[in-house]
């Protein structure tokens, strides 16, 4: 089931005692964007420091072998739903591609079924408009931004449960003080908290603090192929990292602090393989990859009350085993509208529960763009039908599908029925429109990430997240949405745009079927692109600006779905405006 009109059934959770040492854990969840299992010093990697994280994993449980998906969204749709991400209608990282189909039940709503307050900060990358955004998916507060990547990592633009707010510096220690602050605020009561950075995704910016130890220094661990890394960039990432640990580090001393830490379940991980060639412990791939480098993460569960320190489990687990995982350590019963793919890894978990040995056999299949490779505890089925034996050769370098032809044949099967079964489960994710005026949520936001452009209107980058339109020209152009809308009503239009002095005063139009609604752009804002002064590599993503609002009118709109026109009939100067974000917030009937 997909489409807007679909909204999630209702979660009946019954209130029951956990079995372990405490019946209402709270719980922390870490997750960081593009780092890889290489970049801590646990792991090995001497270019970088991470006391930290080092020491969570020491406290607690620590898995050597779990993997993720190979990019950002998707393996956020497994981590929230513990479904495969093509089942959850997650084949993309933008234009909606990234969004959760509306029938999953997520962990927060969950958590937040069984009594649980419930927080996100940090980037989401599921969905924008509600009911895909978080705060429609379980979380009682978000702060953050629901895109794939952010254009400024300092006092940036973000989104306050639905509400458009100025970040207050870097983002990484932002969303850190809020988490913090969320924690004190519900300390009475047991929480949920999913803190989700954004680095060291791109663009790379990080403070000097951190970035001062990285500056055009000699980096002794490399790339198995040397000749592909780009130092300054594995430079900044690291930088990066070490502020992430710090962050960690900051949060996990306020919990002490609170006398919070042994009641609470604390994990991390990372959302998909580096985001470049760095060391990452000689493994083939990096982001994107299905391969061993790209889906390997790192995986640490402290719970002073029942973890066992030094805890180290080599049984093979996955993004997917979250959800359940969490659920049942928490004494929740994981109802969801549909089946899960993942297990619970309580058993590894726990002392005294059953034995690791009696763990069943499986495998994790990995999937991105066509290429699918086979995990199972020993062996790697790559996406080109090369079996590896990764308990031998870590590197993928060694072909030795005849001599094992029955793994060979095994992890084959897998992957053919995962193709055939699970894959075209994606078949009408497109067809999905983008949906306003939900009903229990007063604003709707359209970002230009999410249109289509007509004429010569041109994007400010060729990645859409984080971009803005541009070449506004003619009166012949126009940017669309194929939305629906939920319910009707009576809208405030605002729009966040851009125009020069001498540009100022074009006719905009909003249109959707016979309703319409039109002002002029009277007040020139040309406020100067910001982020090259902060960047510590040229990124690929499009630098921003200060966008100003301005309140266009009201429309009226009915229940059902259309195309949703911008146009500006009236161009008085060489060009409209450049045009960032779209508003609908519903009046007062």
């Amino acid at each position: 089931m997909r489409g807007a009109t679909i909204l999630l059934p209702a979660i009946v959770v019954a209130s029951c005692a956990a079995p372990g040492p405490t019946a209402r854990p709270n719980v922390v969840l870490f997750l960081a964007d593009d780092q890889g299992w290489g970049d801590l010093s646990i792991h090995g990697n001497t270019n970088v420091r991470t006391p930290n994280l080092d020491t969570l994993a020491r406290e607690g449980a620590s898995f050597t072998r779990f993997f993720v998906s190979p990019v950002c969204s998707p393996t956020r749709a497994e981590l929230l739903t513990g479904r495969y991400h093509p089942r959850t209608g997650v084949y993309a990282t933008s234009r909606g591609g990234e969004r959760l189909d509306l029938d999953e039940t997520t962990i927060a709503q969950i958590f937040d079924a069984a009594g649980y307050a419930t927080a996100a900060f940090g980037k989401w990358h599921n969905g924008t408009q509600p009911p895909y955004h978080p705060n429609a998916r379980g979380f009682d507060e978000f702060y953050g931004f629901t895109s794939g990547h952010w254009g400024h990592y300092f006092d940036p633009s973000l989104d306050h449960n639905g509400r458009v707010v100025r970040g207050n510096g870097y983002v990484t220690d932002d969303f850190t003080d809020r988490a913090i602050r969320f924690i004190e605020d519900h300390r009475a009561e047991s929480f949920f908290v999913w803190v989700a950075y954004n680095t060291p995704h791109s663009p790379m910016q990080v403070p000097d603090r951190w970035w001062g130890r990285f500056d055009e220094s000699d980096l002794p661990q490399r790339h198995r192929d040397p000749e592909k890394e780009r130092l300054d960039h594995t430079r900044a990432a690291l930088a990066m990292t070490e502020n992430i640990d710090w962050n960690v580090g900051r949060l996990a001393e306020r919990l002490a602090e609170l006398g919070l830490a042994d009641d609470t379940i604390v994990v991390y991980l990372t959302d998909n393989g580096p985001n470049g060639w760095r060391w990452n412990g000689g493994m083939k791939g990096r982001k994107g990859s299905t391969d061993e480098g790209g889906v390997r993460s790192p995986f640490f569960v402290r719970w002073p009350r029942a973890i066992e320190a030094g805890t180290v489990v080599d049984r093979i687990a996955g993004a997917i085993d979250l959800l359940p995982t969490l659920a049942d350590m928490a004494g929740i019963p994981p109802t969801t509208a549909k089946a899960v793919d993942g297990l619970s890894l309580k058993p590894l978990l726990l002392p005294g529960a059953s034995s690791a040995d009696l763990w069943p056999d499986r495998h994790l299949v990995s999937h991105w763009r066509g290429r699918t490779s086979v995990r199972s505890q020993r062996f790697r089925l790559d996406h080109d039908g090369r079996l590896f034996d990764m308990a031998a050769d870590a590197g993928q370098r060694t072909d030795v599908a005849a001599r094992h032809p029955a793994v060979a044949a095994r992890l084959t099967e897998a992957r053919s029925a995962f193709i055939s079964e699970i894959v075209p489960e994606l078949q009408d994710a497109d067809g999905r429109p983008f949906p306003i005026g939900h009903p229990e949520h007063e604003s709707t936001h359209l970002p230009a990430r999410d249109a289509t452009a007509h004429g010569a209107i041109e994007r400010s980058s060729r990645y859409p997240n984080d971009s803005y339109f541009t070449n506004w020209t003619s009166p012949e152009d126009a940017i669309t949405w194929d939305v629906e809308v939920l319910a009707g009503g009576r809208f405030e239009v605002v729009l966040y745009t851009t125009c020069s002095e001498n540009d100022a005063g074009a006719l905009i139009e909003l249109r959707l079927g016979e309703q319409a609604v039109s002002g002029r752009i009277d007040q020139a804002h040309d406020p100067p692109l910001v982020g090259m002064e902060d960047d510590r590599v040229e990124r690929i993503e499009s630098y921003v600006k200060d966008f100003q609002p301005t309140v266009l009118g009201e429309i009226d709109l009915q229940p059902g779905r259309g195309t949703l026109f911008l146009r500006a009939p009236e161009i008085p100067g060489d060009r409209a405006m450049d045009f960032r974000l779209l508003i609908l917030r519903r009046r007062p009937s």
